[in-house]
């Protein structure tokens, strides 16, 4: 079955894109949650005309990512945790936690465009997350991850 997606779904595509899906989850789950509609001729054709009108825009969005994504390029960010033995946390380190460190920065990204490898840090040490500023432009984050005074 041939969607167009109205809205962002993870693991399968983007607003606009036109994906094939199984017939099941196309029209008993995206379909009535209004999150896509079927890819017919005519519904090609206004998407088509839409995504031409919108290129400009896009574009413009893509130029500000970038500036974004080289601004964050440069920062150095250090993450202080409690620690055990071993260089072992108390708890974790998640895409929450480098937003947070990042917002202290002066920028502001959203948790849920952060992905950290594994999904959570549970060690001290060096690690890179990846940020997506946008569709077309993900960038990659180095951090270190180091224990809180007097710990």
């Amino acid at each position: 079955m041939e969607l167009i997606l109205k809205k962002d779904v993870e693991n399968l595509g983007f607003a606009d894109d036109v994906v094939e899906v199984k017939n099941g989850y196309g029209r008993n789950f995206l379909i009535p949650k209004g999150v896509a509609i079927l890819a017919t001729a005519s519904a090609k054709k206004v998407l088509a005309e839409n995504l031409k009108q919108r290129a400009y825009k896009e574009q413009k969005q893509v130029d500000d990512a970038k500036a974004q994504a080289s601004k964050v390029a440069g920062f150095e960010i250090k993450i202080s945790a409690k620690t055990g033995s071993g260089d072992k946390l108390f708890g974790s380190i998640s895409n929450a936690d480098i937003a947070d460190a990042l917002s202290k920065q002066g920028v502001s990204i959203e948790k849920k465009f952060i992905t950290v490898p594994g999904g959570s840090i549970k060690r001290l040490g060096t690690y890179e997350a990846s940020i997506r500023f946008h569709r077309s432009v993900v960038s990659t984050l180095s951090f270190d991850i180091v224990a809180e005074k007097g710990a």
